[in-house]
């Protein structure tokens, strides 16, 4: 007897679900909009030069997630992620059209994951309400003291560990795989997919 086909569909989050970037929003939320300018402003030449590809992107992402949220409690920044999923339902951040074709998987019985950079804080409380099954994304670290670290656990989720990420949740079964992005840190996710699409 031969394995069943496991039909999945992985979608990327910002800029693909939803319209635009979710991860500065909330930084502001927790940390306030005037430090996270004045980070932002500091690191400047840094962050351009992530953008031609010079300066390591996921290390960045890092270093400003720790400046911004080291130290504080945990519960403080899961409330904060609870709230930020409830403001972008509110205001419908979304795409339409990305939530109907998520509707559409889920009508051909398929298995929906996002597989997303962003933090887990507001992604997975998001999920259900956006018909998601599953989400593998960013994680930040909790000490013993429940405290955020600022490190991120096992990195971004972007480019390659993106890919990695997924394989590893799908396994070696055989599958049938939809993918969705908009950005070069999506190539590696499409590239594994039966269906690729660029939105």
């Amino acid at each position: 007897m031969t394995d069943a086909v496991r039909q999945v569909a992985a979608f990327d989050f910002d800029g693909t679900i939803t319209r635009a970037d979710t991860l500065g929003p909330f930084l502001a939320r927790v940390a306030g909009r005037a430090r996270l300018y004045r980070s932002l402003l500091l690191r400047s030449p840094v962050l351009a030069a992530t953008f031609v590809g010079i300066a390591d992107r996921d290390a960045e992402k890092e270093r400003l997630c720790g400046r911004l949220l080291a130290g504080r409690a945990a519960q403080e920044v899961t409330d904060a992620g609870i709230a930020y999923a409830a403001e972008l339902l509110a205001t419908r951040a979304f795409r339409n059209e990305m939530l109907d074709r998520i509707a559409w998987h889920h009508s051909e019985g398929h298995e929906v994951v996002v597989v997303s950079a962003s933090l887990s804080v507001y992604l997975e409380p998001l999920a259900c309400d956006l018909g998601i099954d599953h989400v593998i994304c960013t994680s930040l670290e909790v000490d013993s003291a429940e405290t955020i670290t600022g490190k991120l656990v096992g990195g971004n989720v972007r480019g390659e560990e993106k890919a990695r990420r997924l394989q590893t949740w799908l396994g070696d079964g055989p599958r049938e795989l939809w993918a969705y992005g908009n950005s070069k840190g999506d190539r590696e996710l499409l590239a594994m997919a039966n269906y690729a699409e660029w939105v």
